[in-house]
């Protein structure tokens, strides 16, 4: 695969890259790229964390990266995910594990690295204070969002350690590009700022996309009408698993499925801000070469897209109701169990 080819694919998995131009530089100049994602091991898995993420990681291993993928369990502890249980946390760390295997990530070139594992090594303690050292409170708690928690909060003294341990992280697995979702941005760029003020490199930051969560109530009560960054109105429409039916489950049954992507907020013609066709854009058509809509004579009968560019063209100017799009997603949604046991 020459270089263009591989910058589009990572394109196609970062909605903001920092910077692309670097990016083609390292893939001209290094043979052995090693990419990195953490992930604190926090209850279910939703469909995001685990669909999403294997269509990710297989881009970037297809695109010749070296991934790392890091549990992060000492972080979940830290953060008092599963009640700060460290036991519970490990035991949910190893059921993402199998979750990714499930859904077809392909491992030949990604590798699983544990944090409670490195947590005697004095170097790795050595980088976490020396980013310490370089940066001032406010600086790090201007990070607090990495753990989805607001610099407004009371934060715990473990808490404000995290993200400088989160940034030794990077430097600690060799990772020549951070590929996390768009909520980490803020660590990634201190990552890019403190880097070569301890004479290491500086990082590509390649920020995978955040599905949007379900339920029109998550868009009402966090994007404060507008009043926000970009980088934050895409982190405040997430799905959250504090909210059941605002995301689909790994686990979740067919009649799950249907519901919540039935009562999804779904405006008829609005294509921006749809979590529909979000799904529809980042899980359907990535699994499913073409997608068909099935409709009574009488609604205009059956239809078939070849791309999402077409259903959601078809989408916005009318021709395609809300109430066929949200079936159609639901049932190629539901199809993805069977793909996953194939696999």
């Amino acid at each position: 695969m020459d270089i263009d080819s591989r910058v589009n694919l990572i394109k196609q998995v970062g909605e903001e890259i920092i910077t692309e131009e670097e990016l083609r530089q390292l893939l001209e100049t290094k043979k052995n790229v090693i990419a990195y994602d953490g992930f604190e091991p926090s209850g279910r898995i939703h469909i995001a964390q685990g669909l999403l993420r294997t269509i990710n990681i297989n881009k970037m291993t297809k695109a010749g990266c070296n991934f790392k993928m890091w549990i992060a369990d000492w972080f979940a502890w830290m953060n008092n995910k599963l009640g700060g249980d460290l036991e519970k946390i490990k035991i949910t760390g190893n059921y993402f594990l199998e979750v990714w295997k499930a859904s077809g990530m392909d491992l030949d070139k990604v590798e699983f690295l544990w944090a409670s594992d490195v947590m005697s090594d004095k170097e790795y303690w050595k980088l976490v204070l020396q980013i310490a050292k370089l940066n001032s409170v406010d600086r790090i708690i201007r990070c607090a969002q990495i753990m989805g928690r607001k610099e407004t909060e009371t934060l715990s003294a473990a808490q404000i350690l995290y993200p400088c341990m989160q940034c030794a992280d990077i430097f600690y697995l060799k990772a020549d590009i951070t590929q996390l979702g768009m909520d980490q941005r803020k660590v990634n760029v201190l990552a890019r700022e403190t880097g070569p003020r301890l004479g290491l490199w500086k990082p590509v930051v390649v920020s995978h996309h955040m599905l949007m969560g379900l339920q029109q109530k998550s868009f009402d009560d966090k994007l404060e009408n507008g009043k926000m960054s970009s980088v934050d109105r895409t982190i405040a429409m997430k799905m959250s698993k504090s909210n059941p039916d605002s995301a689909i489950f790994m686990t979740d049954s067919r009649e799950d499925i249907l519901r919540k992507i039935n009562n999804a907020y779904c405006l008829p013609k609005e294509v921006n801000e749809n979590p529909v066709l979000d799904y529809a854009k980042y899980i359907v058509f990535e699994k499913f070469k073409s997608v068909k809509v099935e409709r009574l004579a009488k609604f205009g009968g059956n239809l078939e897209f070849q791309s999402y560019g077409e259903l959601a063209q078809a989408y916005a100017n009318g021709s395609l109701h809300a109430v066929d799009l949200k079936n159609a997603v639901a049932e190629h949604v539901d199809k993805l169990k069977t793909l996953r046991q194939e696999n």
